[in-house]
């Protein structure tokens, strides 16, 4: 579940050479990794982001001080001497080297979520103590500019509703069988080592070649389990660590939206309530219940036929299993300008029901084109190979269906989306379990208790298991991912004392949602 907002100079004798503020030495590296030290102590080649001419994020990233280079990592850990693949990273180097930390790396989510382009923006968040740090930004293993990863999907993501009836649903097996046959004819190679676990352990490859005995870290929503399973990986070898948006690593799996229906349907009144007192903006109802009530006959109306939205040269056919996740996509935020663009998007959806001519917004046609052509063809198929990756599936396509239909009565809208069968059913099994927590680990976890992506539970059951760390919560708020892109100075100032500190707080705290 990646989020959705868009996310120096000094002298290079500093990489990895100057003191961390905390400067007890990492363990010793077991016995296995010896094989590994070609790839920990490889000399990384720092150079230009940009790719050539039309390059614009690379052009970017070096007008803003950024270099790129390429890690080296081993496809497959368990035969180091075999394939390889490279991980595209960036970084903005420490500008303040007498205070120098170290290094922070980012991971924004997904899975198959970039943060290569993300130090500048990065920095800006991290306001004074962002000098104190290189500011690393990696593509994950098959994501971005790393080795890439397309299966030649006709979709950019999974994530579709069963539908209203057994026939929506049949073609949800057709289709998500599809996705996993055209993975396995394509890349059934590189499949088995798609996982967090392997990430994990690129992570550390990156942390060895940076010179840094201890890494920092920021993760993002699929990036908290990243880095969650990082630290039972490689005890001890994180620094400072902060985990926004957070997962309860013992549900991460095919399904990852199940434990968040009531917060997407708490979500989703909420902005019901907006919107009615809108009424004259997007025609919607002028209550709460007439608002749900016109997103219902939507539903309905879609899967009598499919509604024809956009017009030529660019239209979609929306049917029932696809307009669910409209309304997920467009809940991940409480804030007026996400709850105008959904206001905007369900109000053309009510007008292709009445059979009307619709007008997609450039923020609209983007979404459709992400979700239901082949233009991100390359997310789906890496989404797909890490969450299949890593926890098997039930099979039965009847299990999936039994827990759709008793799901409805208390989310018809988004029970048979968070519930429906996925490729991982059709897909080879893990080569590695799940991992379990068995570490403690100091970290910062952050939080909003109305999170429609991640609950808030999650992120409770995670600190539980983490009895070190602390937990920052949000208040109020309907909202995935909270750092530096929310806007909540308590949240932000917490983040940063911690990152230039070191020092956790002494309790939990509590935050609350700003007006406006």
């Amino acid at each position: 579940m990646r989020r959705t907002s868009a996310v120096g100079l000094a002298l290079a004798a500093c990489l990895g050479t100057a003191p961390t503020a905390t400067a007890t030495a990492a363990p010793a590296a077991p016995k296995s990794e010896a094989r590994l030290d070609r790839y920990y102590d490889q000399r990384l080649i720092w150079g230009s982001c940009a790719n050539g001419p039309g390059d614009t994020m690379g052009r970017d990233l070096d007008r803003a001080g950024v270099q790129c280079a390429e890690v080296t990592v081993p496809l497959d850990y368990a035969a180091p001497r075999g394939r390889t693949i490279t991980v595209a990273i960036s970084r903005l180097k420490a500008t303040d080297t007498r205070h120098r930390i170290g290094s922070i790396l980012l991971n924004n989510g997904g899975p198959g979520g970039t943060a290569l382009e993300s130090p500048p923006e990065f920095h800006a968040r991290m306001k004074t103590v962002g000098p104190r740090y290189d500011i690393v930004g990696f593509d994950p293993r098959f994501v971005g500019r790393s080795t890439p990863l397309d299966c030649g999907l006709p979709v950019g993501t999974n994530l579709f509703s069963a539908g209203l009836s057994r026939a929506s649903f049949e073609r949800q097996v057709v289709l998500q069988k599809d996705l996993a046959d055209k993975c396995r004819a394509t890349n059934a190679s590189v499949l088995p080592h798609v996982s967090t676990r392997n990430t994990a352990r690129d992570m550390d490859v990156i942390r060895g070649a940076l010179g840094e005995k201890k890494i920092s870290y920021f993760g993002y929503s699929y990036g908290t389990y990243l880095g969650t399973v990082y630290t039972q990986m490689f005890p001890g070898r994180s620094d400072r660590m902060v985990l926004d948006g957070a997962i309860d690593p013992r549900k991460f799996g095919p399904q990852l939206l199940k434990d968040a229906v009531g917060e997407n349907e708490q979500a989703l009144a909420d902005w019901a309530t907006w919107t009615a007192a809108r009424n004259d903006t997007y025609g919607l109802g002028r209550t709460r219940a007439q608002v749900l009530a016109t997103i219902d006959r939507v539903i309905r109306a879609s899967a009598r036929g499919p509604l024809t939205v956009g017009t030529a040269p660019e239209s979609f056919q929306l049917d029932d299993t696809r307009i669910p996740l409209i309304l997920v996509a467009g809940l991940d935020s409480d804030t007026e300008t996400s709850r105008a663009a959904l206001g905007e998007q369900v109000s053309e959806l009510k007008k292709a029901a009445a059979g009307q001519l619709t007008r997609l917004s450039p923020q609209f046609a983007a979404i459709l084109r992400f979700t239901m052509t082949a233009e991100q063809s390359h997310h789906g198929s890496v989404q797909s190979a890490v969450i299949c990756g890593d926890r098997a599936a039930p099979r039965d396509p009847e299990v999936y269906w039994r827990d759709i239909e008793r799901s409805r009565a208390a989310s018809p809208r988004f029970g048979p989306l968070a519930g429906n069968i996925n490729p991982c059913a059709f897909w080879d099994r893990p080569r590695e379990e799940p991992t379990e927590v068995k570490h403690d680990a100091k970290l910062l976890i952050v939080s909003a208790t109305g999170d429609p992506r991640t609950p808030h539970t999650g992120a409770v059951a995670l600190h539980g298991l983490l009895p070190s760390s602390k937990l920052v919560t949000l208040r109020g708020a309907n909202r995935h991912a909270v750092y530096g892109v929310y806007e909540n100075a308590c949240v932000d100032n917490k983040v940063n004392r911690y990152l230039a500190t070191g020092k956790l707080p002494v309790n939990d705290r509590t935050c609350s949602k700003q007006a406006g």
